[in-house]
């Protein structure tokens, strides 16, 4: 038989023994993290922004990510995923994994109109996303190009009226709300001009500074700054009255189109199938974020407001979705606008 294993020693050669199994130390496990539970991220959270930089839906975004990080103990980045008119980054967010880790910032053209504009994309966003809260409300701000010469809003119908076709609107891409937008003023207004599309709102005001492109029409989170800067001239913005930001841009019906009323929801959203331990988490940091004074100052200085409570919540989305996306189907099949 082979000799029994001899004890193991010490340093000073005294044996040492094993403790009975009952005594045997456990397997350490796994440590929680800090403030980890039911819907808590557990890794950095990514807004997908389907968009390119430089936009509406980009700065507000940068402004939600920075403000939602602490009530989630977590960092929150930004990804912009351009192209189609938000299509591209829809289908991103749609395809993540539902596990409460990445979010996509709309709003109502992306989310909700856009499908009127493009039905055979394969993307319904009442379908394919779940609602987790509406964040801010904002304006549409019609502005021309500096090089236009153009500084009134019944300037710029005039010269539409005399060169039809001829002058041409800057949009953020096919089923944004920059573009729904010029299509609902020349639906209204009963006018011609040509729609050019551009992969975010950022491109689009870039070549309205230098003039490439005559108008665009976005929220007041660009055209307030492009304004002020001299990119662009503002020339009406929607709404039932002047905005203290920039008083001395009249109103839309001051410029003698009175029917002109978009002022545009913003939203974040999660893939479908995300758990609604984490959708609750996440729309609880978002009204921790709407409770931070430099976000709320934020917000304020680009005439961005807050919708009442009971217009945040995902089931308020929800039908908020829906509703748009039945308005503009019917709006999208009265005027034409899909074929622009």
């Amino acid at each position: 038989m082979p000799p029994e294993p001899r004890p193991q020693s010490r340093a000073n050669g005294d044996p040492v023994h094993a403790p009975p199994a009952s005594r045997q130390p456990r397997p350490a496990r796994p440590r929680r993290r800090p403030g980890a539970g039911p819907g808590i991220p557990q890794r950095t959270v990514t807004v997908i922004v389907p968009s390119a930089p430089g936009g509406t839906l980009d700065a507000l975004a940068r402004f939600f990510a920075q403000a939602m990080a602490p009530a989630l103990q977590r960092g929150v980045v930004v990804e912009n995923v351009s192209g189609a008119g938000g299509l591209i980054g829809l289908q991103r967010a749609a395809r993540a994994e539902p596990d409460g880790h990445v979010l996509v910032f709309g709003n109502m053209g992306v989310l909700a109109a856009g499908m009127a504009l493009n039905p055979d994309s394969g993307f319904d966003p009442r379908r394919d996303l779940a609602p987790v809260g509406v964040v801010a409300e904002v304006p549409m701000v019609l502005a021309a190009s500096p090089a236009s010469g153009i500084r009134s809003l019944p300037a710029l119908l005039d010269r539409f009226r005399r060169q039809p076709g001829r002058l041409s609107f800057g949009t953020a891409g096919l089923g944004t709300t920059s573009h729904l937008a010029p299509g609902f003023l020349l639906h209204l207004t009963g006018l011609q001009a040509t729609l050019v599309a551009y992969r975010g709102s950022g491109p689009a005001m870039n070549d309205l500074a230098a003039g490439v492109v005559d108008a665009v029409i976005d929220q007041t989170v660009t055209m307030i700054p492009a304004h002020r800067g001299g990119q662009a001239f503002a020339l009406a913005v929607a709404g039932p009255g002047r905005i203290p930001q920039v008083p001395d841009v009249p109103t839309f019906a001051e410029g003698g189109v009175p029917g002109f009323d978009m002022v545009i929801w913003n939203a974040f959203a999660a893939p479908r199938g995300t758990p609604a331990a984490a959708i609750a988490r996440l729309h609880d940091s978002l009204e921790a974020a709407l409770r931070d004074p430099d976000l709320q100052r934020r917000l304020a200085e680009l005439a961005s407001s807050i919708p009442p409570a009971e217009a945040r919540g995902p089931a308020a989305m929800g039908r908020l979705i829906a509703a748009d996306v039945a308005k503009w189907t019917e709006f999208v099949r009265q005027s034409g606008l899909a074929k622009e």
